[in-house]
């Protein structure tokens, strides 16, 4: 009986695992077993080709969950920044509070320009802001205690939940936008953020 993997990674390890098993290996052309198999009917050179291209299938796959997974943690280290952070203001659901604390989700301050965005968060926003229609005056605090690290992973959990699909923020974003404000010691205003 077969079956299909269900998902690219199993259908990648699959290929890599038929092509060892049916002689792709083999130095010189052979079949690495003494069964007959579909790669040991193909010359040498298909063989060879079948495998380098399952490796690279592999490779790639692999490369892939590594990624996968170094954002998935950085998610759940955003999700425990937030929860710890951010989830009074703006709600574990990130709609905020009508008329007291905006909403992340459709936020264009939160799915725009990210370098405004970490701008925003490290030092702080006062002043009236629309959002989704809805007027806000209230003030968010500076979150320049947390490391670019921290701020980096909250950022990207808010960009990319809630409905919102926009990039990721890596550390060195955070890093830069930290040095090229690190004399302000004020909030920003609406009126400083909202320009380009």
């Amino acid at each position: 009986m077969t079956t299909t993997p269900k998902s690219p990674l199993a259908a990648a390890l699959a290929l890599a695992a038929l092509t060892a098993c049916s002689g792709g290996g083999a130095s010189d052309g052979a079949a690495a077993s003494s069964t007959p198999n579909a790669a040991a009917a193909q010359p040498a050179g298909a063989v060879s080709a079948a495998a380098a291209a399952s490796a690279t299938v592999a490779a790639s796959a692999t490369t892939t969950v590594a990624a996968s997974a170094t954002t998935n943690a950085a998610t759940q280290d955003g999700r425990a920044v937030f929860q710890r952070t951010c989830a009074t203001c703006h709600q574990q659901n990130g709609q905020g509070i009508r008329g007291a604390f905006p909403p992340l989700a459709a936020s264009p301050f939160v799915t725009g320009d990210k370098a405004r965005l970490v701008r925003l968060v490290l030092h702080g926003l006062t002043g009236q802001l629309v959002v989704g229609g809805a007027r806000y005056n209230s003030v968010m605090p500076p979150w320049k205690t947390l490391s670019d690290a921290e701020l980096a992973a909250v950022l990207t959990y808010v960009r990319s939940n809630f409905g919102n699909t926009a990039g990721s923020v890596t550390p060195q974003d955070v890093a830069q936008q930290r040095a090229a404000t690190a004399s302000r010691a004020t909030m920003w205003t609406v009126t400083e953020i909202e320009r380009p």
